[in-house]
């Protein structure tokens, strides 16, 4: 049985319709909402006390986003992920990444190269402890501040796109054995090329990041059969 989805707060001042899209896509990549389950307008409006247009928009929305697969005349389902699909996803985000952190190494201030090298400490303390949940809260804040960086603000949302698309998988990866380690020595030669206002070297260093990340997500998944064959098995 599909868990409730918890009423939204309707004295926000944001529009109510992005506020049940990002309530709805959150569950989804948070896990709360399993792939293959069935989502309808109806049941969702009445759990989060609005009304059946916003979640129709909604609903449409994360289609568009692959988020969702809509089966005719069955409904919308939280959509599944292959093996196919996450190599997608990293082919393109590593191209993204590399772009990112060459243009973060031409741009960046001093106070954001500041920040990425705090970033790089707190990240290795997270590993020492080995809090995984701070570990992938601490590695989102690191990218995201290269992201920032780049000044490019058509490419920030296109990144995080791709990311929050497989980022209920990132645990997974962040936990495969000697990843952590690895990540950590990654994220410190990132910031030493940043630093160095060699663009070049950043590119390289962000496209191996992500291929290398990739990779151990991948093994990862194919052991612990986390991943469907189709995108929906319905």
């Amino acid at each position: 049985m599909r868990r409730k989805l918890l009423p939204v707060n309707l004295e926000s001042y944001r529009p109510l319709g992005d506020i049940v899209f990002e309530t709805i896509r959150e569950a989804i990549i948070s896990g709360y909402l399993r792939p293959g389950e069935r989502l309808m307008e109806v049941q969702l409006a009445e759990e989060m006390g609005v009304s059946r247009t916003p979640v129709r928009e909604a609903i449409r929305k994360l289609e568009q986003e692959g988020f969702l697969v809509i089966v005719p005349r069955k409904g919308a389902y939280v959509a599944g992920i292959s093996l196919k699909d996450i190599a997608d996803v990293f082919e393109i985000r590593a191209s993204m990444e590399s772009l990112a952190a060459g243009l973060a190494a031409q741009r960046i201030t001093e106070e954001e190269l500041n920040t990425l090298k705090d970033m790089v400490v707190s990240f290795a303390e997270s590993a020492d402890h080995h809090d995984l949940k701070d570990i992938v809260h601490t590695d989102t804040d690191f990218h995201d501040i290269i992201y920032k960086a780049s000044r490019n603000e058509r490419l920030i949302p296109i990144i995080n796109n791709l990311r929050e698309q497989i980022q209920r998988y990132r645990a997974t990866s962040l936990a495969f054995p000697g990843r952590i380690k690895i990540t950590v020595e990654e994220h410190r030669k990132m910031v030493e090329a940043i630093s160095n206002k060699n663009v070049v070297l950043a590119q390289n260093l962000a496209r191996a990041h992500v291929e290398n990340a990739m990779d151990s997500m991948l093994v990862a998944l194919k052991s612990s059969n986390q991943l469907s064959g189709q995108k929906n098995e319905e």
